[in-house]
């Protein structure tokens, strides 16, 4: 039998990964969302979005699509990041 150490490193990686399978998780259950992958109309639903909308997302490049025969997906977690990379964050003014 072969033994291998674990160490620090392989520890820090394997707590890496279950802090970012739970935030997923959690993130799932909390839109209410409990697939990986989405159709359009549920995408539409989720974001808020016309269909002309999610057509003008998938051409410009903004949100990535798989097609398989006529449907077509959309991965959740990249409409998080999506979400989250175009998230604007104002600063207030202090009064003078």
């Amino acid at each position: 039998m072969m033994t291998r150490l674990i160490t620090l490193d392989d520890f820090q990686e394997l707590k890496k990964e279950i802090r970012e399978y739970c935030k997923q998780s959690i993130a799932l259950q909390t839109t209410g969302v409990t697939r990986r992958y989405l159709k359009s109309d549920e995408v539409m639903d989720l974001l808020r979005v016309s269909p002309g909308t999610l057509q003008n997302l998938r051409i410009n490049g903004t949100l990535s699509y798989m097609k398989l025969g006529g449907t077509i997906y959309y991965d959740f977690n990249e409409i998080q990041n999506v979400m989250e990379k175009n998230r604007v964050q104002h600063r207030r003014k202090p009064k003078p």
